[in-house]
């Protein structure tokens, strides 16, 4: 572990205690708006305009983000001369839920919030999406004076103190990734640090993290609950927690994210951070990951080690889902656009594919491989993991029943032609056909260990935004 008491670690702790510290990065600003709509229709409405406690953790020799992952885009300019000051992508709740079939029949309004660093002079603000050609258009803007009279100035103490877990460096040069916890009473804030240490110690074995390691500081916050877990509605459970962490999200019983944004926002702007993981104190399997926003993952699950990194490469670097056999909480509705996810394709120009430098001579695109014997296989696994779940059985049954499924798909793979090459394998991002992944296996298609080279390098890209090329 690195341990530097840098000026931001001293700021992290001294500011928990009321103490402000000086340095020369600018303040961090955060513009919290609701965002609103349906299947058909979205708006947005400003709510405030905060001056975090801390100082802005990034670079700001890295402004501008030139990756075009997300399906939204945030710009700051300014308001005078249109210069554009700072961009980042990134995706949203609200994005995932206009998918579900609820959207098409009522609106629902949503919290979600924006940061970037101060600038000198008054901004406008612009959110930008995806539209019908996968181009980012405008649409909401706002002029933001982060000097005016309503702006919130003065911040309540920080309900913890955040823990280094892992620091590197002082925090314009690194990636900034916190850790909090949710569900874990006051009599297990060891188990959370214990659970934040163990979860982050794997996440730098797996590459390209593990390369990459001091280019990372890691901290770890948790507001203690009264009770212990997270609420789980499908079988009668509701804990109310500091950051409003649920299972259930959207109908699905794995699905884990909090909509309480600004809980969040308020809980995490104690700690330095870009990146957000929230572990949740409970054994059942679940987790979930929105780019640019937060993941989540059961901490005390066997399979947490997987779920951390798994649902962190949904939040970090915008990889898509491989799999396609698993109920999804919402609708793929059919139309296969070009993916901006990094590691999926609709293969429009086999010869122009967006991975193609990864790709030997001679590999046949689409890749064959042995999708029918899988499909048959998956669908009894599905079946007997929907019974499990129904009976409400223990959940060393549905580990074992993992750790099975798992099994059969390595015994089926192996020695396949392909079996470790790079091509276009058809069945990703929830649909059996129209989309291809990279790889016959990756840790974003199934419960195995590692990232195909092509998610490596989605990871890479973004370490690189944050704390520059890998230093030799």
């Amino acid at each position: 572990m690195f341990r530097l008491l840098s000026p931001f670690f001293a700021a992290a702790l001294a500011l928990s205690s009321g103490i402000a510290t000086a340095g020369p990065q600018p303040a961090t600003v955060r513009v919290d708006y609701a965002h609103s709509g349906n299947a058909l229709a979205d708006q947005y409405a400003l709510e405030r305009v905060v001056i975090e406690p801390l100082p802005w953790p990034g670079d700001t020799r890295r402004n501008l983000d030139d990756t075009n992952r997300g399906q939204n885009r945030v710009e700051v300019v300014d308001a005078k001369t249109g210069d554009l000051l700072y961009s980042r992508g990134f995706s949203t709740v609200f994005g995932e839920w206009r998918t579900t079939e609820e959207a098409n029949r009522i609106s629902r309004a949503f919290h979600e919030s924006v940061r970037f660093p101060k600038q000198d002079r008054p901004v406008r603000l612009r959110i930008l999406k995806r539209d019908e050609r996968n181009q980012f258009s405008v649409a909401w803007s706002v002029e933001i004076d982060a000097d005016a009279q309503d702006v919130v100035k003065q911040q309540p103490a920080a309900p913890a103190k955040p823990i280094p877990i892992h620091v590197s460096g002082p925090s314009p040069d690194k990636v900034d990734l916190l850790v909090l916890g949710d569900g874990y009473t006051a009599a297990e804030m060891k188990k959370f640090e214990t659970d934040a240490r163990r979860l982050v110690q794997h996440l730098f074995t797996v590459s390209p993290f593990k390369e990459r390691a001091k280019d990372f500081n890691v901290w770890g916050l948790a507001v203690p609950t009264l009770q212990s877990g997270v609420s789980r509605p499908s079988t009668g459970v509701h804990h109310a927690s500091a950051l409003g962490t649920r299972y259930d999200i959207f109908g699905s019983e794995r699905y884990v994210l909090t909509l309480d944004n600004r809980a969040l926002r308020d809980i995490a702007q104690h700690a330095p951070y870009e990146f957000i993981e929230i572990l949740v104190n409970n054994e059942t399997y679940g987790g979930g990951g929105i780019f640019g926003q937060f993941s989540t993952a059961a901490a005390s699950n066997e399979w947490a080690n997987y779920l951390f990194v798994h649902e962190f490469g949904h939040h970090f670097a915008g990889l898509a889902d491989e799999y396609y056999t698993s109920p999804v909480a919402y609708a793929t509705g059919g139309v296969r656009m070009e993916p901006w996810e990094p590691n999926a394709t609709a293969l429009r120009d086999p010869a122009n594919l967006k991975w193609k430098r990864h790709v030997k001579a001679g590999t046949p695109l689409p890749t064959p491989w042995p999708k029918a014997e899988y499909e048959e296989a998956s669908r009894a696994y599905q079946k007997k993991r929907a019974a499990l779940r129904a009976a409400n059985r223990p959940e060393s049954e549905m580990n074992a029943l993992f750790r099975e499924d798992l099994k059969t798909t390595e015994a089926l793979f192996a020695n396949k032609p392909h079996r470790h090459d790079v091509g276009a394998f058809e069945g990703a991002n929830y649909e059996a056909s129209g989309y291809y992944r990279p790889a016959m296996q990756c840790l974003m298609f199934d419960r195995s260990e590692a990232f195909c080279p092509v998610c490596r390098d989605g990871v890479s890209e973004i370490i690189d935004l944050y704390a520059g090329p890998a230093r030799q």
